[in-house]
């Protein structure tokens, strides 16, 4: 007996068409991502890239990553042209540790029903955060994921890959003891510990929450305050570079100041940070209050309001700050360098 049953892939859940119009919708944010190194248009199975001249000996340096389940804030407020800043700046603030400039990024997003327009409006988040950093949208990934996902959920992730001479990658073995450390201020939680964020203010139970304007938060309201895009540094820390001898750069996401800052020092020394100096956003005062957070828990779970620290020579500091703050970031003193195998002493 003939089965007279029809399937199709639209049936099954995906629809491509979608996807075609999606890909048009996002085009025009693409187009003002486009550098001297692009050399074709979206849509191919590949992106090209051309490779600078220039370099004794060019380093490629690269980063993935994602948002967390700050996707999930976006969603709850039905807000998506920013939540593509926070994935490029996770990716090209961790190559700009290195002294890479961002070349390129390529995103993926997975969702449960391909809705053109709201797939535009993230993409136009991600073209906004490689125009911040100078990299080229070369490419991504729309992928429809029914039965997996529900209609109205996505995730976001991409990689960068930034290119550096290899005698210009920061070196941090002529760090030393009485070297400066150089905060460069956070624009908020950035993408770090929103499960945290959103058991502390109960979210998911009591999405209200999100739209009640705060006086500590400058009648500002607590989602407008957590959706805040990611500071992306790459701009001022290469002009930083060409004025003077960086020795470590730290990007301060999940684990905090405890976690991140050690990263970029030699074994032996550590950083010498005292808490008065450390200039706390309004949201982590909050956070920790309404969910009685130890000190000591908020600083190895959130930046606190200092996105990147930067350390150089002591002679350098005036001219480091000078340089960060000509190119948008209020950069200022946070501590000293000091010989200890603690990592970072708060006092």
């Amino acid at each position: 007996m003939k089965n007279s049953r029809s399937e199709s892939y639209a049936a099954a859940g995906v629809d491509i068409t979608a996807g075609y119009k999606a890909v048009e919708l996002m085009k025009a944010h693409i187009a003002r991502t486009r550098n001297e190194g692009c050399l074709d248009d979206v849509g191919g199975f590949g992106g090209c890239f051309g490779l600078p001249v220039g370099m004794e000996e060019p380093v490629l340096v690269s980063g993935t990553d994602g948002c967390g389940t700050k996707v999930k804030l976006a969603q709850l407020m039905d807000k998506h042209d920013t939540i593509g800043i926070d994935a490029v700046a996770m990716c090209v603030n961790d190559i700009i540790c290195c002294g890479a400039k961002p070349l390129f990024f390529l995103d993926y997003i997975a969702c449960g029903k391909n809705v053109p327009e709201k797939i535009a409006s993230i993409v136009s988040g991600v073209a906004e955060g490689c125009v911040q950093s100078g990299a080229a949208l070369i490419g991504g990934e729309t992928a429809e994921h029914p039965g997996l996902m529900p209609v109205d959920d996505y995730d976001l992730a991409g990689f960068a890959v930034g290119i550096v001479d290899k005698k210009k990658i920061i070196d941090n073995n002529t760090m030393k003891a009485g070297d400066v450390i150089i905060a460069l201020p956070s624009t908020g939680i950035h993408s770090n510990g929103f499960s945290l964020c959103r058991k502390v203010f109960n979210i998911d139970k009591n999405p209200p929450e999100l739209y009640t304007a705060r006086e500590e938060l400058g009648g500002r309201t607590v989602g407008e305050t957590l959706l805040t895009p990611t500071r992306i540094y790459v701009k001022s820390v290469l002009a930083l570079l060409e004025k003077v001898a960086v020795k470590g750069i730290s990007h301060i996401t999940g684990g905090g100041f405890y976690e991140n800052i050690p990263r970029s020092f030699p074994s032996g020394l550590g950083a010498k940070i005292k808490k008065a100096d450390v200039k706390v956003l309004p949201i982590f005062d909050l956070i920790a209050k309404t969910g009685n957070i130890p000190e000591r828990d908020m600083y190895n779970t959130f930046n606190m309001g200092v996105g990147m620290i930067v350390v150089v020579d002591k002679a350098d500091a005036d001219t480091a700050i000078e340089t960060l703050r000509a190119n948008g970031d209020d950069a200022y003193l946070l501590g000293e360098v000091i010989e200890s195998d603690e990592g970072v002493i708060l006092c």
